[in-house]
């Protein structure tokens, strides 16, 4: 599955990406409207992680999404 189901209901996915990543905020999830590298962005940033890591931590989360 590609990203797109992702962007097209992300008021669903607000929470499951809130409990995997608790650090950002309501706000935050706004903003990033379900596109992937203001996701990974957010992360880098409330995280300080690298953007490999980012991209490989959203990657990971995105694979174990149950459909």
């Amino acid at each position: 599955m590609d990203w797109n189901r992702v962007e097209g209901n992300w008021k669903q996915f607000k929470g499951k990406v809130k409990e995997q990543w608790g650090k950002l905020t309501d706000d935050d999830l706004d903003q990033i409207a379900g596109k992937r590298d203001q996701l990974e962005g957010k992360i880098q940033e409330r995280y300080g992680l690298a953007t490999d890591r980012a991209k490989s931590d959203v990657d990971d989360w995105y694979g174990h999404q149950t459909w």
